[in-house]
């Protein structure tokens, strides 16, 4: 019986690029478009298992009957879950081989969608969510390597691009079409047709398997301990974060136990790690200047990319609107997503990531600033030139940046869990802190600004006191005490103070992630110029002095 990790005899073109992934052997033209096309299915259908519940919060909070707080478990129970899933999923790819990897997850993903059927209450619904957010993160690797296998060699950096790029469209397009589904089976809906995507997949695997590749032993038992720490506080660190706006920070004291004890449960996994001979997270790696630096950039453009989940979407629903009256700005959002993954695919180059980096900074901060000039009269056709920037940004941007660190993992493999692993939680924990920050900017801004205009409001002032005459005129048939309608006429003047001070509160917001996208930008820009001064310097003949050189 032949050794199952015993090193195969590749060919040069089909040889795995990296531990864990297929080989790439010769395909048919029909072959490679059968492996697009079956990439195409798995991407979209690990981004949508998060996507449909993202898109559809509000509604959902009925069906379970849960507190808008208890209903902010859902999305935060997924990313829990999903931030630590890479850490055994690339050891599990390496020691077990893609096909198994295939095969388990996918049908555990339809175990899981079908499991939805039967959600009747919060906890269940959470504990689903937390199982989908170790499937979602498995599933984008696979639609990864099938989208490898549809392209030649010499343009395999460009079915990165476009594998990496079309996990990025789920949740403009969940955004498009699942409102119909609400409306033609409720919130079973959603699951259905999120079980039939599930099984549609799984068959498309099975019928169209990837190549085989090499297979090493890789799990220690070690792992077991840094995987719980990590996990755990990752966990508690993604919990905070997501509750902590809404619960609000100061007001509940167990949010600052999660967040120390996530602290240091981190800290000792990252002590573990530090201390290994074969390590799953290489400590001395991550924290060299490059990495930090992608780390940071990640971190900060996934912050300002916030704004148009919680920015003009928060906006628009703060103001009375739903998704249906939204349906036109979601189709232009999934079409700037999706011209950002085309023009990435096909401009994507190693040598000019940086410039990549500077044009997605530069849509989104034009972007924020257009949506800056909101008033309470605004409706989604005054930000569809916006909200189509901030789209195309948020996708242009994700491949340069992983494509950055991956060359940097080709020349050492041994590194591949270490980047993979820092990629998704830089990318998870820049969501999580841009929805924190924002929410939170807004809430004190919306009670700054409630407050000035209240200053203002004084009944001897004419215009407040033919205001709230008219208001009470509006009353007179429903209402036949004067004191009632006064009463009343009051209240209908505090609502539109709130709703005037939030809107001036989402236009602080805008302005506030602007101008943090523009230092990013500089940021860039100043990499870029020394990096261009250095080549300058080391083109320069090495026979002139260094004076001449400086």
């Amino acid at each position: 019986m032949s050794d199952q990790y015993a090193p195969r005899q590749w060919q040069p073109h089909e040889r795995p690029t990296l531990p864990g992934s297929a080989s790439t052997p010769l395909h048919s033209l029909p072959r490679r478009i059968a492996f697009a096309l079956v990439g195409t299915v798995v991407a979209l259908t690990g981004g949508l298992s998060n996507a449909l519940v993202t898109a559809n919060l509000p509604y959902l909070q009925g069906t379970l009957g849960a507190y808008a707080a208890e209903m902010a478990w859902l999305p935060a129970a997924y990313v829990m879950t999903n931030m630590s899933a890479n850490l055994v999923l690339v050891k599990f790819r390496q020691q077990f081989g893609l096909r198994l990897f295939t095969e388990i997850f996918l049908a555990l993903y339809a175990l899981i969608a079908f499991a939805h059927l039967f959600v009747h209450s919060l906890g269940s619904a959470i504990s689903v969510r937390a199982a989908h957010g170790l499937v979602g993160a498995a599933l984008s690797s696979l639609g990864l390597y099938y989208m490898i296998q549809a392209f030649p060699a010499r343009h395999r950096l460009k079915a990165v691009v476009t594998g990496l790029g079309l996990t990025q469209l789920a949740l403009p397009l969940a955004r498009v079409f699942s409102t119909e589904l609400l409306q033609f089976g409720e919130w079973r809906g959603l699951y259905l047709f999120e079980l039939g995507l599930a099984l549609f997949a799984l068959a498309c695997v099975l019928m169209l398997k990837l190549p085989p590749g090499d297979r090493y032993r890789v799990f220690e038992k070690l792992d077991a301990a840094t995987f719980v720490l990590f996990a755990g506080g990752s966990a508690g660190l993604a919990a905070v974060l997501s509750l902590g706006r809404v619960l609000w920070w100061t007001s509940t004291p167990w949010l600052g136990v999660v967040l120390a004890i996530s602290i240091v449960m981190l800290c000792a996994a990252v002590a573990i790690e530090h201390h290994r001979r074969h390590p799953m997270l290489n400590t001395r790696w991550l924290a060299s200047g490059d990495i930090l630096r992608l780390v940071l950039a990640v971190l900060l453009i996934r912050l300002v990319l916030s704004e148009q989940a919680t920015g003009a979407v928060g906006f628009f629903q703060n103001i009375g609107l739903d998704n249906t009256q939204m349906h036109t700005l979601f189709w232009l959002m999934l079409l700037g997503a999706a011209c950002g993954v085309a023009a990435s695919a096909l401009l994507i180059d190693p040598l000019h990531v940086t410039e990549h980096l500077i044009v997605a900074v530069a849509a989104i901060a034009v972007g924020c600033f257009l949506d800056a000039r909101a008033t309470s009269l605004t409706r989604p056709e005054q930000m569809y030139a916006s909200q189509f920037l901030l789209a195309f940004g948020s996708t242009f941007f994700v491949a340069p940046a992983m494509v950055a660190g991956i060359g940097r993992v080709i020349t050492q493999p041994g590194n591949l869990i270490s980047f993979v692993v820092m990629f998704g939680m830089a990318q998870n924990m820049g969501g999580l802190l841009g929805s924190a920050f924002l929410g939170t900017l807004q809430v004190v801004r919306e009670k700054f600004h409630a407050s000035q205009l209240m200053d203002h409001l004084v009944l001897t002032d004419p215009q407040v006191a033919a205001r709230l005459q008219a208001y009470a005129s509006a009353y007179a048939r429903a209402l036949p005490d004067p004191a009632a309608r006064q009463a009343q006429a009051m209240r209908t003047l505090s609502g539109i103070v709130t709703r005037e001070a939030n809107v001036l509160a989402y236009n602080d917001v805008f302005v506030t992630i602007g101008l943090i996208a523009i230092a990013i930008l500089l940021w860039f820009l100043m990499f870029l110029m020394r990096r261009n001064r250095l080549r300058r310097q080391d083109a320069l003949p090495a026979s002139l002095p260094a004076s001449a050189r400086a």
